[in-house]
């Protein structure tokens, strides 16, 4: 087995008044040789968008761009005709394949919005982009782990063009469970959304991220109540 752990005060961090980011991984300005990924993980960025504020119209082609609400509304629109606005318990996905533009402001003018930007690299390139979102009850999740991606079309999870899962947990204080990987040669980061967990016997407070590959299952088990989202993704 092998793990990687990157602290939450060990992020890259970039405040531009309207944006306050926190980069896992390499991104924009941050560049650290050795986080420049998790496998076919690319990107995850902790954002905080001041109200009335956002990105403005911009490119992307050839990855899959995931952006999961943590506090406050999101407005969205792309080259693909798609407006809407996403809000906590929802995730959003894009296969951007060919290329698409696409623009995410705050939707509110009184309150900031706070979500996950991540980027997955494709399984396949150049295919037609396409969008899909979903909202999920986080009662659903209580002392289990909820699939929200998944590189099938179901009616429970958003598809992705890659062999990845996400799951996203609400733990209660003492609770243990085991995740078992889907397919031999991927490895799962896990992310810290609130609380504190141990995995794998790693303690790993609020906003810390975890990696650990070649297992097939890891143990978890809530130090506090907590929330957390695994992404396994291939490794190679």
């Amino acid at each position: 087995m092998n793990t990687v752990l990157h602290k939450s005060n060990t992020r890259g961090n970039a405040n531009h008044g309207w944006l306050d980011s926190h980069h896992t991984f390499s991104f924009a300005h941050y560049y650290d040789p050795t986080r420049m990924h998790f496998g076919a993980l690319r990107v995850l960025n902790d954002d905080a968008v001041a109200p009335g504020k956002g990105f403005g119209t911009h490119p992307h082609d050839n990855m899959e761009i995931i952006s999961i609400p943590l506090h406050g509304d999101l407005e969205h629109k792309d080259s693909m005709g798609n407006t809407a606005v996403i809000q906590e318990n929802d995730v959003q996905i894009m296969s951007a394949g060919t290329g698409i533009y696409h623009s995410e402001y705050n939707k509110n003018s009184d309150k900031p919005v706070k979500f996950l930007q991540i980027w997955v690299f494709p399984k396949e390139k150049n295919i037609q982009p396409r969008y899909e979102q979903k909202t999920y009850l986080p009662e659903d999740r209580v002392n289990k782990l909820q699939v929200v991606v998944a590189p099938t079309d179901s009616p429970e999870s958003v598809r992705i063009n890659q062999d990845a899962w996400f799951s996203l947990g609400n733990l209660k204080k003492g609770f243990q469970t085991e995740y078992t990987l889907h397919k031999q040669g991927t490895g799962v980061y896990a992310f810290v959304l609130e609380g504190s967990v141990t995995i794998q016997g790693q303690r790993l407070e609020r906003r810390d991220g975890f990696g650990i590959w070649n297992t097939e299952s890891l143990s978890i088990l809530a130090d506090e109540d907590a929330e957390i989202l695994l992404m396994e993704v291939p490794m190679n």
